[in-house]
């Protein structure tokens, strides 16, 4: 099944997807809903982040190839592999949908790459899951484009511009909650040039285990996210670029890049 988030007419909802039309329902998936018995063509609708987290998770350096990577670009003790599923955290305000627009701030450096990420989007509340059953807590999966400012990444001692400028997470274009997580393929195109492409669940440390590492410590809610990292290469990316990160068996997820004014 696929999900959106989308506005039409002024209001914003959930819908199911049906082919090239969609079906709004009252409520969230993340509950108990009810369809309203109206469709839409997809085309018609403004596509919206497929999910607003109450906590925006992330994976850092959990491919292979991007920590080798980024250890030329960065302090070597941030990009070294990670021994264990560490975590960090994004910001809400830094979300967008397909088709909205990533925003290079004025005083970027000019440094500003994508990572393309799948996004885990859990489904009922988990704490201290085993990892063998911590797939049965997710709900399903979108593309996420974790958006990077290399300069301020280097040089600050958080990640809190570098990561959360505004516009800097497209996420969507819908969630899939069938999906099987070793036949996905995760590739990347600027200006419609293919420039990555690498097997998605070939991580350092899977879904199921960033999971129950997270859930010995915190709980997770319907709704919440994970961002799952990177694999190499990733490139600069400049005001009138077009950038997408396809997931095979997921979607494209489809931003234009502008400069702040």
């Amino acid at each position: 099944m696929k999900w959106i988030r989308a506005e039409h007419a002024g209001k914003q909802f959930f819908a199911i997807v049906d082919g090239d039309e969609i079906r709004p329902i009252h409520g969230t998936p993340f509950a108990e809903y009810e369809e309203s018995g109206q469709k839409l063509p997809l085309k018609s609708v403004k596509l919206l982040p497929p999910v607003i987290p109450p906590v925006f998770y992330a994976a850092g350096m959990n491919y292979v190839g991007h920590a080798a990577e980024m250890t030329g670009k960065l302090d070597a003790q941030k990009t070294k592999i990670p021994t264990r599923a560490d975590i960090g955290y994004r910001a809400n305000n830094a979300l967008i949908g397909n088709g909205d627009q990533i925003v290079i701030p004025k005083e970027s450096s000019g440094v500003v790459q994508y990572e393309p990420e799948l996004v885990v989007v859990i489904g009922k509340k988990a704490r201290n899951v085993k990892e063998a059953e911590a797939l049965s807590y997710v709900f399903g999966y979108t593309i996420g484009n974790d958006v990077s400012e290399r300069t301020w990444q280097a040089s600050d001692r958080t990640l809190w511009r570098a990561k959360n400028s505004d516009a800097f997470k497209p996420m969507g274009p819908w969630i899939v909650t069938d999906v099987d997580l070793d036949a996905l393929t995760t590739r990347v195109r600027l200006n419609g040039h293919q420039i990555a492409e690498f097997p998605t669940n070939n991580m350092v440390f899977g879904v199921a285990r960033y999971i129950s590492e997270i859930t010995r410590f915190i709980t997770l809610w319907p709704g919440d996210v994970i961002w799952m990292g990177a694999d190499s290469p990733t490139h600069d990316m400049v005001a009138g670029d077009i950038v997408e990160v396809e997931i095979e068996g997921i979607g494209v997820l489809r931003n234009a890049v502008i400069s702040e004014t």
